[in-house]
């Protein structure tokens, strides 16, 4: 089965760290799409699974993003704080909807993560990514 989502180059930020990070939760991703074409007896255990796993890393990584934001003064930390608390709200509702048995696709919930994470890179990282590089070619900040 091929991925459904593939890292790209353009979607790397420069610091290795976070791009690192990024395409581990892209494979997240590919993961929980995988756990859904599971047959209806096996997509609820495997999406669960998964889904937990992507929870605890999600909570690495936006930790990471911050603790960097936070040593280096980034202007943007607040409004990026934030989105990343949206998302861990918005992802703990839907998890909170599938335990429950509401009327719930696991599948439109793999679209929304790709969808986030590619969009959230595409826009808040790489504006962090070009700050930490203004910063280094300034001197200010070592890798």
């Amino acid at each position: 089965m091929s991925d459904f989502v593939s890292w790209r180059n353009s979607y790397s930020i420069g610091i290795r760290v976070i791009d690192d990070q990024h395409k581990y939760l892209l494979n997240l991703t590919n993961h929980l799409y995988e756990a859904c074409t599971f047959n209806d007896g096996l997509i609820g255990e495997k999406f669960k699974t998964t889904i937990q796993s992507a929870i605890e890393y999600v909570g690495v990584h936006f930790s990471t993003e911050e603790k960097l934001m936070e040593r280096t003064n980034y202007p943007g930390i607040a409004a990026h704080k934030q989105a990343h608390k949206i998302f861990v709200q918005k992802v703990l509702e839907s998890v909170k909807e599938f335990e429950e048995g509401k009327v719930y696709t696991p599948n439109a919930f793999v679209r929304f993560l790709r969808d986030w994470v590619l969009e959230h890179i595409a826009m808040e990282d790489k504006k962090m990514g070009e700050y930490f590089l203004r910063l280094k070619q300034q001197g200010k900040l070592h890798s």
